[in-house]
């Protein structure tokens, strides 16, 4: 099983990357899943969305296609989002408009939403309302808002302060919730159904 976590901050040394990383170690050592693989929107050198994509030609064929069969041969993702002035970032939102209809299609995602303040609530509503329409991807009902990132999940301190020791086993038990939803619905995908019969959502 594998899970790919796709950062979202434009930043290339973001406070979501940390946490990123942090998740990406964390379903690891947990044995979570077998694979996982980091989308760093930050350095993907993925254009905006224009019509060039349904081409399949020049940028979109040598830089969004490897990425776009690391989604297809996931079976859940994480989202870390910043909360950028309330919002998830453009590159981010971009982001969700690229995937075809298969690759991301009823497969669960977690949410982790990252505040260097005591925000981030925002981009979990912002990513619940309109991310999924095309994509089909399954949010889990459980999701996770990293409060006062800069003092939590820092490598080189040990966990000293309320943030960093309320949020770690929060993480570890969305991870291991996620693992259980992307056991679950691995047997979905394999029904005998028609999936892409209504390929768009309403």
């Amino acid at each position: 099983m594998k899970i790919s976590i796709i950062m979202g901050s434009h930043r290339p040394e973001a406070q979501s990357l940390k946490v990123a990383k942090y998740l990406s170690k964390r379903l690891t050592d947990l044995k979570v899943c077998d694979g996982v693989y980091l989308l760093n929107l930050a350095t993907a050198d993925i254009p905006f969305y224009d019509e060039g994509l349904k081409k399949k030609e020049g940028i979109w064929k040598t830089n969004w296609e490897p990425i776009e069969n690391e989604l297809a041969s996931s079976d859940g993702f994480i989202i870390v989002s910043p909360e950028w002035g309330g919002m998830v970032p453009a590159k981010l939102k971009n982001f969700f408009l690229l995937p075809n209809t298969i690759s991301m299609a009823h497969k669960p995602a977690l949410i982790v939403s990252v505040s260097e303040g005591f925000g981030g609530s925002y981009p979990i509503n912002e990513l619940r309302i309109s991310s999924y329409k095309n994509t089909h991807i399954c949010y889990i009902p459980q999701h996770v808002i990293i409060r006062k990132v800069k003092l939590c999940l820092n490598e080189e301190q040990p966990a000293d302060n309320d943030f960093d020791k309320l949020i770690r086993p929060r993480i570890d038990y969305s991870i291991k919730l996620l693992g259980q939803y992307c056991e679950a619905f691995i047997p979905l995908r394999k029904a005998d159904f028609n999936f892409n019969e209504f390929p768009f959502g309403m």
